[in-house]
């Protein structure tokens, strides 16, 4: 047992799932199926490629045919509102991808953030860790003069 197990033993153990699944007990806390988790049920990945369906708004006309003046005339009005919607959908959609890469960057950035306050954390306990190792060395001097 190091020394360091031996100074925090005193503390108690407990027995709970939590800590004895914590890094401390020698235990790894992290969950691979939690981390590759997608962030919504709907991201597209491989796993979940997407709908795969498509915008048809007039059946495919698959015969030679004439058509009427009403008809022409109410085909027409249909393709320009159509026309005017998918200008206005590809604005949607450039935005929506902007939205996207925003959010990513931020993901990402926070990611990075974390990872910083992981590393500084070590940092603190391995202080920490030796701090705790030095003052326990100093045991046998301080008993020497009686104070411990």
């Amino acid at each position: 047992m190091g020394i360091l197990s031996r100074i925090t033993s005193a503390a108690g153990k407990s027995s709970n799932k939590e800590s004895q699944s914590s890094l401390a007990t020698g235990g790894h806390a992290i969950d691979k199926n939690r981390v590759l988790a997608p962030t919504d049920p709907t991201a597209i990945n491989p796993l979940n490629a997407g709908a795969w369906e498509s915008v048809r708004t007039a059946p495919v006309s698959d015969v030679p045919r004439y058509f009427t003046k009403p008809e022409a005339d109410a085909l027409k009005e249909l393709a320009t509102e159509k026309t005017q919607g998918a200008k206005q959908s590809q604005r949607a959609y450039k935005s929506l991808g902007k939205i996207e890469a925003a959010d990513a960057a931020v993901h990402k950035h926070h990611r990075n953030y974390i990872r910083g306050t992981a590393d500084a954390e070590l940092t603190k306990k391995r202080a920490d860790a030796s701090t705790a190792r030095h003052l326990h060395a100093l045991r046998p001097e301080y008993a020497k003069l009686g104070l411990v």
